[in-house]
Formats: C-alpha cells, structure tokens, sequence
C-alpha cells in the first residue's frame, strides 16, 4: 500500500496513475501493515505537518518514501521532504518527481513498489 499526503493535488494525482492500493492520510489514521508513504514537500523543503504527526505513529512500518517537490526551488529543496524523513525514519528515499513527474516516473515508480513487493515488504 501507498500511504500519500496531497495539498494541491499533485501527489493524489500520481497516486491514482499507479494501480497498486493507496490511501489519503488522514488524523489518527494508523496502519499496521508495511506501506511506502509519498508525500509532497512544503515551503522551502520542509515536512507537512500532516506528515510527520504521521510518521510518528506509524513509521513502524514505513518501508520507503517517494517525494515530490518543484524544481524550480533548487537542488537544495527539491523534494527535501523526503530527505528529512529518510534521515528521521532511517527509511530508504525510494524517488524524488518534479511536481507531478511523468509517465516515466509512475513507471519506476510502479516498478519500484512491485519489486517490494516481490521480496514481501509490502502487500
């Protein structure tokens, strides 16, 4: 499963491309099975709130992370977000899309999710 965050739509978007189980964040949401969580990048390469009240009850079971982010903000904030939480969760950055990326990215991104599956990290 793909435990996604969304504020403009972006990443809700790319969820939806993928054909593999998903589902929206939500408060108190809580999962006990292995999930990939991908979320969006706030501000300058901060962490939604959103985000990290919910990685701090369920990053037990966090296996990887995809982050979006723009571009246009530079290296340094591209994506960040994932960056963060990578280093916070020692959890794998799985890939980084500009926005909402390309039909490229859902690819690896697909690819990405079913080789974890494959080796039973995730349902």
């Amino acid at each position: 499963m793909i435990a996604f965050a969304s504020r403009t739509g972006n990443v809700r978007y790319v969820a939806s491309q993928l054909n593999v189980p998903i589902v929206e964040i939500a408060p108190q949401l809580r999962i006990t099975e292995p999930f990939i969580l991908f979320t969006y990048t706030d501000a300058l390469g901060a962490v939604p709130a959103s985000v990290e009240a919910f990685m701090r009850d369920n990053s037990a079971h966090c296996v990887g992370i995809f982050a979006s982010g723009n571009q246009n903000f530079g290296h340094d904030f591209f994506a960040r977000a994932g960056d963060v939480l990578a280093a916070t969760y020692h959890v794998p950055l799985l890939k980084k899309i500009d926005v909402r990326g390309t039909k490229a990215d859902y690819e690896h991104m697909k690819q990405l999710y079913n080789d974890l599956m494959k080796v039973g990290y995730i349902q």
